[in-house]
């Protein structure tokens, strides 16, 4: 085990917020372009980019594209978390923010299939693998930077704002489809569908503009002048911390009960069998989201006094049980209940879980290898999370109606970041320069290189 830095490590005035808020508006725009996409393929590319004398294969197939960005997820976690561990958090924070913003772009510049054939799903796969990969280092290499900067009894607080963002975004994505949803038929699917995608640049260059002032964290200063950065950093995680990067996998397939809520819930809630409109359902959303950017600063400073552990476990069985009442709302076809038991499962209690993983994770690593762990482990359990829709739609039956199923599948994807939770340790009062540092490091200097 290597020594630990002899003073504790402060970052220069006015950097704790200022990373904050870079993370903040990052992960809003990442998330913008990401969950605009996911209302899309719920509503407008199934007719748009796919077969529609089949509606059923192609909602099927369009929601499948939705997954495809994180199966390309954990690829690109491998590489940006390696680059983020050895370069330094803020080059990656601006590379995804440019790859995200452009790929956004291009979404709305796509030719349909009407227009180009089968070319036309194809590209739209592409760009959806590019918004991917840049996802797989943005929530990584933001929460990295903002734990770093933090001070050490406030990390859950600072690094929350990687999740605000991440529901700025998704209320902002929300809000922005509910005007666009209710132009008429024709219009919407001729030019009203790309007006989304196309603002994603204007939050880009405000992003780009606010990182590229950051200052690099004093924790990875510090690694550098010290011991150099780890030559092979994927090398020393399995070595090391294997165990946490389980555990990391395991409590990130939380995440499916936001990808079930986002978009297989309203696919369902606007489908023949219950009739809800597509405006109103989108208002469930976005009030839920309006609700989280409260509540998960809340549970975060929670979570700096009783700790990580506890505040996360009410968030993940909270969610595997409210997910059944939100699903059987939906199918009463009950508005008013609807809103109500949306905003209380995703709004409230999901944001207890959502809101203090960007700390709890973060802590289970060292610096020399904190944004691969993070980025690795959480984006294995995020593909499994972006799947989980499609899984939703096969297994609702031919009619997409058995919401119990749907809901069974939800709380068990639950079961697992319940046990990660219980054979984890408590950090939440741990010096931050002694994260990681029970982890034996032996032979850790032959992968070492001075930056």
């Amino acid at each position: 085990m290597s020594s630990a830095p002899a003073a504790p490590l402060d970052a220069p005035p006015g950097q704790p917020r200022k990373a904050a808020t870079a993370a903040w508006i990052g992960s809003a725009l990442e998330y913008y372009d990401f969950f605009i996409y996911g209302s899309a393929a719920a509503l407008i590319f199934p007719e748009v980019f796919f077969d529609e004398s089949d509606p059923a294969t192609a909602t099927l197939l369009s929601l499948a594209t939705f997954g495809v960005a994180y199966a390309a997820r954990p690829i690109g976690a491998l590489f940006l978390g390696h680059f983020g561990d050895r370069l330094g958090r803020k080059k990656i924070m601006v590379f995804t923010l440019i790859l995200m913003g452009l790929s956004t772009f291009l979404i709305g510049c796509l030719p349909t299939r009407d227009q180009i054939g089968t070319l036309a799903p194809v590209l739209l796969v592409v760009c959806r693998v590019l918004q991917g990969i840049s996802a797989a280092g943005e929530q990584a290499s933001a929460n990295s930077m903002t734990l770093e900067h933090a001070p050490p009894n406030r990390r859950g607080f600072f690094t929350s704002f990687t999740l605000s963002g991440t529901q700025g975004g998704q209320l902002l994505a929300t809000l922005v489809f509910i005007p666009v949803a209710a132009l008429p038929e024709e219009q919407l699917l001729s030019w009203g569908w790309r007006i989304p995608f196309w603002l994603s640049i204007a939050v880009a260059v405000v992003g780009y503009v606010i990182r590229r002032t950051l200052q690099e964290t004093p924790a990875f200063t510090q690694q550098v002048e010290s011991e150099g950065v780890a030559k092979l950093p994927l090398a020393e995680l399995l070595r090391s911390h294997w165990a946490d990067v389980l555990r990391v996998i395991a409590g990130a397939l939380v995440a499916s009960v936001s990808t079930i809520f986002t978009v297989w819930a309203l696919a369902y809630g606007t489908s023949d069998s219950v009739g809800l409109s597509r405006s109103s359902m989108l208002w469930v959303g976005a009030l839920a989201n309006l609700v989280a950017l409260g509540a998960i600063p809340a549970w975060a400073v929670l979570s700096d006094r009783i700790g990580r552990r506890p505040v996360f476990l009410v968030g993940s069985a909270g969610s595997a049980i409210l997910m059944f009442v939100y699903l059987w709302a939906i199918s009463t076809g009950s508005y008013p209940l609807v809103l109500l038991l949306g905003v209380l499962t995703f709004g409230v209690v999901y944001s207890a879980a959502n809101g203090i993983w960007p700390s709890f994770y973060g802590e289970m690593f060292s610096t020399r290898v904190r944004l691969s762990g993070m980025a690795i482990g959480t984006q294995i359990g995020f593909a499994v999370a972006g799947f989980a829709v499609t899984f939703a739609a096969q297994i609702a039956g031919p009619n997409g109606d058995d919401w119990s199923a749907v809901a069974l599948f939800t709380a068990a994807l639950c079961v697992p970041p319940v046990l990660a939770t219980l054979t984890a340790r408590e950090t939440h009062k741990v010096p931050t320069e002694l994260l990681g540092e029970r982890a034996p490091r032996e032979n850790a200097g032959r992968e070492t290189i001075a930056a």
